[in-house]
């Protein structure tokens, strides 16, 4: 049996015993019912996914998975590839903005090559990013597929390895990606899987002027009609209009809910990541807590696909894991008042009137 098929067969819903004894608890705080709203549905959702009135959440980690992508040759973003490299090792030196935001939260970034173009070596080398590559970045998916169905099952299984590997020293995952052209695969994914229009969930990416988001969605449209990906199969999704590291995404969510622990979704890109997890593991959803609601316009069609409110809507659009480090605030503050707020019998307050 192989890795994939493995991980799947782990992966079981939340637990309903636990569900119902941190809603009990919940339900008898020292507050109105219900008083802090979405923190304590997102509390009862982690004592479900964790099976424990006393969800671990101390030890975190942003995994950001890093990819090159052949569609960029066909000016779908306004920076060059070895933009990629460049960013890796700005992650690598702590300068990025995923890095200041995880620090706040005291999360550490882990940095994985799942099929960058660039030459990481050195990194590699002295231990400062994680070597999976399946590839030196994917073909054109403008004139073709962007992998082979072997090189997808690879890409998840990539990040399948990882989350097992950090599951000694973590919690909780966060979601991170980098990889120049990765909104334009992100766009296909979410438009094969939620059939949805091109025009309508195709956004400016880095931030491209109108003709080049024009011809953004003209790829788009082309990748969509020259490899036809088939949406009840995730991975031939992936395969035909992805990215290494939108498989690796996949495979990171899937390890998490094998292993019965939460992982906080980041932005568009890697949500586009959680759609291929959810078309291989429905189940896995239930793992998943959506951060933000990013600015690309098929964030929403995305989350609403995978049955995911979003905590926060700040008009992020950085990625690299920036929304998800944030949002691991709202998700200890949550595990906080399941733990740490008093019942009214344990401080003997009166309830309320009937």
């Amino acid at each position: 049996m192989s890795l994939l098929e493995n991980t799947l067969r782990q992966i079981e819903p939340q637990d309903a015993a636990s569900r119902s004894a941190a809603r009990a608890r919940l339900e008898q705080l020292t507050m109105p019912y219900w008083a802090l709203g979405r923190l304590m549905d997102l509390a009862e959702d982690i004592a479900g996914m964790t099976r424990s009135m006393r969800p671990p959440v101390a030890r975190k980690a942003v995994v950001v998975m890093a990819g090159d992508h052949g569609v960029a040759a066909s000016g779908v973003s306004q920076y060059p590839q070895e933009v990629t490299v460049q960013m890796i090792h700005n992650f690598v030196n702590g300068g990025a903005g995923c890095n200041a935001l995880a620090r706040q939260v005291g999360a550490k970034v882990v940095v994985v090559d799942a099929g960058v173009a660039g030459d990481l070596s050195v990194l590699v080398a002295n231990g400062s990013i994680i070597s999976k590559r399946v590839a030196p970045g994917t073909a054109n998916m403008h004139t073709g597929p962007a992998m082979t169905r072997e090189q997808a099952v690879r890409a998840v299984e990539v990040g399948i390895e990882v989350a097992f590997e950090l599951a000694g020293s973590t919690d909780i995952y966060a979601t991170g990606e980098m990889g120049i052209g990765n909104t334009t695969p992100s766009s296909a994914i979410v438009a094969a899987l939620t059939c949805s229009e091109v025009e309508e969930i195709t956004g400016r990416g880095t931030g491209i002027d109108d003709a080049r988001l024009q011809n953004k969605i003209a790829v788009i449209k082309e990748a969509l009609r020259v490899n036809q990906p088939d949406p009840a199969d995730a991975l031939d999704v992936l395969a035909k209009v992805g990215g290494f590291e939108i498989g690796a995404i996949a495979g990171l969510i899937l390890g998490a809910a094998a292993l019965k622990k939460p992982v906080v979704v980041d932005g568009f890109i890697t949500t586009a990541g959680a759609l291929i997890a959810q078309g291989l593991s429905p189940v896995s959803a239930q793992y998943m807590i959506a951060a933000h609601r990013s600015v690309e316009p098929g964030h929403r069609a995305a989350q609403e696909k995978l049955g995911k409110q979003p905590l926060l809507d700040l008009n992020l659009r950085l990625g690299e894991g920036t929304g998800a480090a944030l949002a691991m605030n709202l998700v200890e503050a949550a595990v906080r008042i399941l733990t740490d707020v008093a019942t009214f019998a344990e401080a003997s307050v009166s309830t309320a009137d009937k």
